[in-house]
């Protein structure tokens, strides 16, 4: 049964300044979890959830994720010319599994300017962003799990995870209650607030980088202001239509990185070489004879 969300956006106009000196000449999206650039997890993910349109908004020096998801037909050839078939598939698969849409941003405005710019691209229906920051390992796909709810509740849906209360101020976070007559892991949003004090947050369910909505978020956005750094926030945008329509969230079934941070990025680098049945074993030998940490008493 066809997805009843075709295109997902992906906002990748951000200067990437927590990982320079890497990237000033490559765009963050572009940096490699093992053998893949950062974008790709969160682009195979939207095609395994039946959503192969894709709406890339872009910035000056972006022209990398261009590239990559272009048709290379001089690599093509070559891997051809060698016999190294398994490489060729691998790259062909890369051009061929989606339908990609540029729209450039301009000026990095915030995350609700970004997903402004696409409207003429949504074109009036229900669409998906994607934070390609936040890698997400989960079967079935966590987008796959955000548009059996919101086809159960015909209404925008939130990703949400726990958070340690310690964290809470670092997330924006949701004012909610269960609503389990759409099932497991969903909840019905009062309030949104945009990170809250430790002992003001209503709960420790906070926002994380996964949206199904509906294209009344434009109008939303549109009569959205600036915050006090100039940028238009998806959170306050969200917060407006709230108040003329019920949102959700929904309590990802998955294994989220949060790549937006040094830390975070390296986690997911060992996690999905761990993963790999070609790297699991020498990686992890490698890693014990380090010797970095002090071993466990039994």
């Amino acid at each position: 049964m066809p997805s009843s969300v075709r295109k997902a956006v992906f906002p990748a106009a951000g200067l990437g300044t927590r990982f320079l000196p890497a990237t000033k000449a490559q765009p963050k999206e572009m940096l490699p979890l093992v053998d893949k650039p950062t974008i790709q997890y969160g682009v195979e993910e939207a095609v395994a959830s039946g959503v192969s349109n894709i709406i890339l908004v872009t910035g000056r020096g972006k022209n990398a994720i261009e590239d990559h998801f272009d048709v290379a037909a001089e690599l093509e050839t070559f891997l051809e010319a060698r016999g190294k078939t398994e490489q060729l598939e691998e790259i062909r698969k890369i051009s061929s599994m989606i339908n990609v849409s540029y729209v450039r941003q301009g000026e990095p405005l915030g995350l609700g300017h970004a997903v402004l710019v696409t409207e003429a691209l949504v074109a009036g229906e229900p669409f998906a962003v994607i934070l390609g920051d936040d890698v997400i390992d989960a079967e079935p796909p966590a987008l796959q799990q955000m548009i059996e709810v919101f086809e159960r509740a015909q209404g925008p849906v939130i990703a949400v995870e726990r958070v340690p209360d310690d964290q809470v101020s670092s997330y924006g976070i949701v004012d909610c209650e269960p609503a389990p007559e759409l099932g497991p892991r969903v909840f019905r949003i009062k309030d949104l607030v945009e990170k809250p004090p430790r002992d003001e947050a209503p709960s420790n369910l906070a926002i994380i980088g996964r949206y199904v909505l509906t294209p009344d978020i434009f109008p939303a956005l549109h009569e959205t202001s600036r915050d006090k750094s100039g940028e238009i926030q998806l959170t306050n945008g969200m917060r407006r239509l709230l108040q003329s329509r019920p949102l959700y969230a929904y309590e990802i079934d998955g294994v989220r990185h949060d790549t937006g941070n040094k830390l975070g990025f390296l986690k997911a680098v060992v996690y999905f070489a761990m993963k790999r049945p070609d790297l699991a074993g020498p990686f992890r030998d490698y890693l014990d004879s380090l010797n970095l940490l002090p071993k466990s008493k039994a």
